[in-house]
């Protein structure tokens, strides 16, 4: 794997302090790309094996959603709290900490024996990923120099995307050849890889400045409970055995949670997890307004394609990754030439037509009938479209969160939009039950479902353009073109 990382060296150094300096930022890459790719490795072999997990444990649609949701509620709620930890205790121990949660609860994960233990360990699994993902990128930022960082940052990306994209493969080949317990399995030496490599390579740093900064405890108890809650209401709604009055008690609390958090934020100001006055800016607000949306219809996708694939199409976990594969391909081989497009043509203009497109796919998804399920004809022209839309947007609303605030909350915000996307999969994920029981309803039930739910992403696809084209304002200045 080290071969395939070459790091930046400085050979100003001379021949033996580069050669060391080369090695120490080789294990640095090794050990973030290798413990930042787990989440997103572990969500996308879990969609694949939601199915197969389902049938283990004999549970229900609830069961399901709270197999995803139950990693993705500490991961949404806690990963800005992760990142304020790293800068005041050291990004190195966080990291750390997070790989070790992180591997412990995939191994109890691989040996849970019922479904409330599995639920328990996704949870310290999301605790983990919380702590790894800001903070494999913090250290990456503080351990090579300016000129040195975007090459860096480009390889962290380009690897992470990869094994987003050969996960699924990978992991429905285990579930075919033994069973769901390996897809968990099969991780945990990239984890232990990353725990050696960076015990030994990542050099400790905090951020001095947060000393006087009291960490927002508060705020982040406040935003799990309201997410929690809000999550378990609308994960029972379609849920006919669960008593209308608690619906309308969880919910009630559950916005009562989200508005002290709002509150407390606003108290807190420029010391807040999420501090409100990002907000006030048109560019951010729409910006956050894209992510939201345009994430929540990526979210419910990558749950219930997979799913309706196997379930509707008879298609092995194997079948179903490489089903997949042609989307986060498709982004990975794209995203390094995607980033110039706002230069050329603007940020405005870029995020809404490419969200544009992502609702042109679900559109064609929002066509599917019957039980007969044609892969050329029903899945992989849908499958391109929204993955030549996710590509043109991704790079370019990265630079746009960036470039909505001032240099001194650049990290803030990125942080922010991180949360709200993965927050964004979470409620998308909690709204699927509508959808999943039509499973106990026969295959044409559920082929339905998906095809109403693709009708839904179609349209928060197309808010998503409109709030770029509404809100978004950053000046860009296109690059010049070559004289003829």
């Amino acid at each position: 794997m080290t071969t395939a990382l070459p790091a930046p060296c400085d050979e100003s150094l001379g021949f033996q302090a580069a050669e060391q300096d080369c090695t120490h930022k080789t294990g640095v890459l090794v050990a973030t790309i290798a413990g930042s790719s787990l989440a997103f490795v572990m969500g996308s072999i879990v969609n694949v094996a939601l199915p197969s997990m389902q049938a283990e444990f004999a549970t229900d649609a609830q069961g399901a959603q709270w197999i995803i949701n139950s990693y993705l509620l500490p991961v949404g709620a806690l990963i800005l709290l992760g990142g304020a930890l790293g800068d005041k205790y050291g990004r190195k121990l966080m990291f750390q900490t997070g790989l070790i949660l992180f591997t412990l609860a995939t191994l109890a994960c691989a040996f849970a024996p019922n479904l409330d233990l599995l639920l328990a360990m996704r949870a310290i699994q999301g605790i983990g990923a919380a702590l790894l993902a800001p903070n494999s990128l913090a250290i990456i930022s503080t351990s090579f120099s300016e000129s040195e960082r975007g090459k860096a940052i480009g390889t962290w990306a380009g690897m992470g995307a990869f094994a987003g994209a050969i996960a699924p493969v990978i992991g429905g080949w285990a579930i075919d050849l033994a069973n769901w317990r390996w897809a968990f399995a099969i991780i945990i030496p990239l984890a232990i890889i990353a725990l050696v490599i960076g015990q030994r390579a990542i050099t400790e740093n905090r951020d001095r400045e947060t000393d006087g900064y009291p960490l927002d405890w508060t705020g982040a108890v406040l935003v799990t409970i309201g997410l929690g809650l809000l999550v378990w209401t609308l994960t029972v709604l379609p849920d006919g055995t669960t008593p209308d009055g608690a619906k309308w008690l969880s919910g009630g609390l559950a916005i009562s949670a989200i508005i002290l958090f709002l509150l407390v934020e606003k108290r807190k100001n420029d010391k807040a997890m999420v501090p409100l006055h990002l907000f006030n800016t048109a560019s951010f607000a729409g910006i956050s307004m894209l992510t939201l949306f345009l994430y929540a219809a990526l979210g419910g996708l990558l749950v219930l394609l997979p799913f309706m694939l196997i379930n509707a199409g008879g298609y092995t976990a194997t079948e179903t990754g490489f089903a997949i594969l042609p989307f986060p391909l498709t982004m990975a081989l794209l995203s390094r030439y995607a980033g110039g497009l706002s230069d050329r043509f603007g940020v405005r203009t870029i995020l809404t037509i490419g969200p544009a497109i992502v609702a042109a796919g679900f559109f064609y998804f929002s066509l599917l009938s019957g039980t007969e399920i044609n892969y050329w004809r029903d899945i992989l022209p849908a499958l391109m479209i929204i993955a030549l839309g996710m590509t043109a947007s991704v790079a370019p609303l990265t630079t746009a969160v960036m470039a909505s605030v001032d240099d001194r909350h650049g990290g803030t915000a990125s942080g922010i939009n991180n949360a709200i996307s993965r927050s964004a999969g979470l409620i998308a994920t909690a709204l699927l039950g509508f959808v999943l029981v039509g499973d106990d309803s026969g295959n044409g039930a559920l082929v339905a479902g998906f095809a109403s739910a693709a009708w839904v992403g179609a349209l928060l696809a197309l808010v998503s353009a409109i709030a770029a084209w509404f809100l978004i304002r950053l000046k860009t200045t296109p690059k010049k073109q070559p004289a003829s």
